[in-house]
């Protein structure tokens, strides 16, 4: 299709709608720019300009889910030659830093590599489950029960009781989280503890000091898709010193049920204190003092090569790295691959903690993006303005959902809200008051029949059927998932590369409107008072 209007100055209104706060559609009113946002090769122009290639006009164009592809083949290949994974503190893991660390020097990057303390996890061989009494029984390793990951070893024969569990579909469980759960609870024993409500690591060291000697933790069973056996994490910190198992809800309800019940338990592994890396560089051009930072996890768990979980983001973001490295935006771009995500986000932490307050505030927005090329994908962005499901994100972080909608909108691609679960890299930022946002193809959460019928795909089975674990390959990748998002990550880093206008508006209204409510409460703090004077005289 040929368009009346020039690239210059569609490029022009670009620019010109990217200092404004509007998220409409870019261009002159009434112009048709279908074919500039749809997939396909992209216009040599646009991607050899160094001055358009980083729009959100030619940055979308110029990053082809195909080269992303092969970046992820380069990590494939470092999996298959390094135990079948990229683990933080493996060599895999190593090698894939390495890789991309001289894509981005080749590209013209100074890279800053940051060391941080790390506890290096593991398993040496699969664990061992048995039932003692009443009747002797066998458990099937990865079918049954599994680790949690970053449990310490041991190997434990005692009774199992049960602590403060809430059984049922619909059951808001907070087992183990309070250390009240625990009162009465005996020396030796092997806590059963229920999932929910607060993290593993809170459970099992709860448990840990209450005297337990092993912990079980099942699968919480409110919902059909928390029922089955998933790979989590204890985290980095844990410091229960016993062993911890996690299991199927159904096993856990039967062993609930079962009196004079007594188990045991193997935990097989190895835990060490060691250290790990991030990988941090940025644009050469752009304000210093006005950052727009985006990251992505480069370890995989242990189980398997990670390449959705986290390559595809881990690969996208460097392509967009290599694309944006002769362009010139308005704002210094920050590109961060994290280390130890899979261990409790350890990387991501250590970075925004050892950043002084003037370095914070300059992070003007985070844009995270962990598995974006999901095989059964939907098209999740973030929900930073708390619309969906009820907590918002700093002051900014709606304005950045907004920012990823307007793409999806441009495509005419479906997209939803995703909770803010504190489940990657953008939780400390959060905590921090950085506004934030993302994309998100899915994990193990099952596809209902509506999103099937919005994304396509198979309802009732996972978003990621290979989610944390060995076939988590390449075969795993659905292209046209990598493409939208790819597309959509590349639109909102550029957009922003020129201008935050949209977020500094929202970051002032909420200050005003903190004002405001401030001075509201000082009035009527004042007027009680005088009523309260009249009173007594």
């Amino acid at each position: 299709m040929t368009h009346k209007y020039s690239v210059r100055r569609v490029v022009g209104s670009l620019v010109l709608a990217a200092s404004t706060s509007t998220l409409a559609a870019p261009g002159p009113e009434g112009a048709d720019f279908g074919d500039f946002w749809s997939p396909g090769k992209p216009n040599p122009a646009l991607c050899k300009s160094p001055i358009l290639v980083g729009t959100p006009l030619g940055l979308p164009r110029c990053l082809e889910a195909s080269n992303v592809m092969r970046r992820l083949n380069q990590l494939q290949d470092i999996a298959t030659l390094n135990d079948g994974n990229r683990a933080a503190g493996l060599p895999g893991y190593q090698a894939s830093l390495d890789y991309v660390k001289k894509t981005l020097e080749r590209a013209g990057y100074q890279v800053r590599v940051q060391p941080f303390p790390f506890t290096a996890y593991f398993p040496k061989g699969p664990g061992t489950l048995q039932a003692l009494a009443p009747q002797p029984a066998s458990y099937v390793w990865e079918e049954d029960f599994n680790y949690l990951s970053q449990t310490d070893p041991g190997d434990v024969s005692a009774p199992v009781v049960a602590v403060d569990l809430a059984l049922g579909a619909g059951n808001a469980s907070t087992s183990g989280c309070e250390v009240e759960d625990f009162a009465g609870f005996p020396s030796g024993a092997i806590a059963l503890v229920q999932r929910g409500s607060c993290n593993f690591e809170v459970k099992a060291e709860n448990a840990a000091a209450a005297g337990a000697a092993g912990v079980i933790i099942f699968n919480q069973g409110n919902t059909e898709d928390r029922k089955g056996l998933e790979n989590v994490t204890l985290g980095d910190t844990y410091e229960g010193g016993i062993p911890v198992l996690f299991a199927t809800y159904d096993n856990g309800v039967a062993w609930s049920q079962t009196a004079g019940l007594q188990l045991h338990l193997v935990a097989d592994v190895i835990r060490e204190k060691t250290q790990t890396f991030n990988l941090v560089a940025e644009t050469r051009r752009g304000n210093p003092k006005n950052v727009v930072m985006a990251g992505a996890h480069l370890d995989s768990v242990f189980e398997g090569p990670g390449i959705n979980d986290n390559g595809s983001g881990s690969a996208a973001l460097l392509e967009m790295a290599v694309l944006l490295s002769k362009a010139h935006p308005q704002n210094k771009v920050r590109f961060a691959w994290w280390g130890a995500e899979e261990s409790g986000l350890v990387g991501s932490t250590f970075y925004v903690n050892s950043l002084s307050e003037t370095e914070r505030q300059r992070i003007k927005a985070y844009l995270n993006f962990d598995m974006i090329g999901s095989p059964n994908f939907g098209n999740f962005i973030y929900d930073g303005d708390g619309s969906s499901f009820g907590l918002q994100g700093p002051p900014g972080s709606a304005a950045i959902e907004r920012l990823f909608e307007a793409y999806f909108k441009l495509r005419g691609e479906p997209f939803e809200g995703t909770q803010i679960d504190f489940r990657s890299d953008y939780a400390q930022f959060f905590e921090l008051g950085i506004p934030f946002g993302g994309l998100f193809t899915g994990a193990e959460d099952i596809k209902s029949e509506e999103q099937a019928q919005k994304y396509g795909g198979a309802a009732g089975q996972p978003f990621d059927p290979c989610y944390h674990q060995g076939c988590d390959n390449t075969a795993n990748i659905d292209l046209n998932a990598l493409e939208i998002n790819g597309d959509a990550m590349a639109f909102a880093t550029s957009w922003l590369s020129l201008s935050t206008k949209v977020i500094d508006d929202e970051i002032a209204a909420a200050a005003k409107a903190a004002e405001g409510a401030t001075t509201l409460r000082q009035q009527s703090v004042r007027q009680a008072e005088r009523w309260g004077n009249h009173y007594i005289k």
